[in-house]
């Protein structure tokens, strides 16, 4: 079953590697996000202090399990570990790992959650630059 964190604490990207490794699998794909002082959205360059995180848990822990499900029915190992609260810059914000036979399909799988996590999991992020904030996804 994989393993799907929501959390306050830092996340110990060492910790979740570990638990990837497995004799069977020759690939593990390993996406850490972490929080960027600058980002472009629509041709502008915003500046940020720091991000806080925020997210429907228990429908976020759902989304999540529904995302890994297809990967893990192959046979593959996935853990996805998402941050809440506030954040400073070069704070990891999420892990996504999956673990596979080959490389090709854990890289489209670590891909593929990444891609939807964005679009389906109902977490928020509220970026703080002095006085200004920028709700997103």
């Amino acid at each position: 079953m994989a393993i799907i964190k929501l959390q306050t604490s830092p996340i110990d990207v060492g910790r979740y590697y570990s638990l990837l490794k497995d004799e069977k699998y020759g690939g593990i794909d390993l996406f850490v996000g972490t929080v960027r002082e600058w980002t472009k959205k629509s041709g502008k360059v915003e500046h940020t202090d720091y991000i806080e995180y925020t997210a429907y848990e228990e429908m976020a822990i759902k989304e999540l399990q529904k995302l890994a499900a297809p990967i893990e029915a192959r046979g593959d190992r996935v853990v996805i570990v998402h941050r809440l609260g506030r954040l400073e810059l070069t704070d990891e914000a999420v892990l996504i790992g999956v673990a596979s036979p080959h490389r090709e399909a854990a890289f489209e799988g670590c891909h593929s959650i990444i891609d939807h996590l964005k679009e389906t999991v109902p977490i928020w992020k509220k970026e703080v630059d002095g006085e200004i904030e920028r709700w997103g996804k």
